[in-house]
């Protein structure tokens, strides 16, 4: 009986942010639904348990209640903690890079093999001097095998 008591106090500690309107509330909601832990990696703020995520909610809920936007919020997180704390990173040089240049490294390999496939393919001119060569090849072989 006393550990349901203590759960539903917990619970009940953390659900005790106060806004000052509907407005905040549901801004606070998108943000710690929208950035990640750092220690979690794969949680939001919202869902995680980690001190540092508890820490985070707390930092959100002190820039919604001063008056920042959605974005002002993010851009605040990103600045302190880098673009991994937001879920949907922006297209930067080094994002595009990561993106195209598996792209560029598949094509090139495949540039690669079709030259390599075409100068492989070309066809040797057969001369004279190649058949009486290999006549003479074929007679040497055939000496060897009755000598044997």
């Amino acid at each position: 009986m006393a550990l349901l008591l203590s759960a539903a106090v917990v619970n009940a500690a953390e659900d005790e942010y106060e806004f000052k309107n509907a407005e905040q509330a549901q801004t606070f909601k998108e943000l710690t639904l929208e950035l990640r832990c750092p220690k979690c990696q794969n949680q939001n703020i919202a869902d995680s348990d980690a001190i540092v995520a508890k820490d985070l909610r707390d930092k959100v809920l002190t820039l919604v209640h001063e008056g920042n936007s959605k974005q002002e919020v993010i851009d605040y997180m990103i600045d302190r903690y880098g673009y991994f704390v937001h879920y949907q990173p922006p297209v930067t040089p080094a994002t595009i890079i990561l993106w195209v240049l598996p792209v560029i490294i598949v094509v090139l390999g495949f540039g690669f093999i079709v030259f390599r496939q075409k100068k492989a393919a070309i066809k040797q001119p057969w001369s004279a001097a190649d058949d009486k060569r290999l006549e003479q090849l074929i007679a040497q072989y055939q000496r060897k095998e009755r000598q044997q």
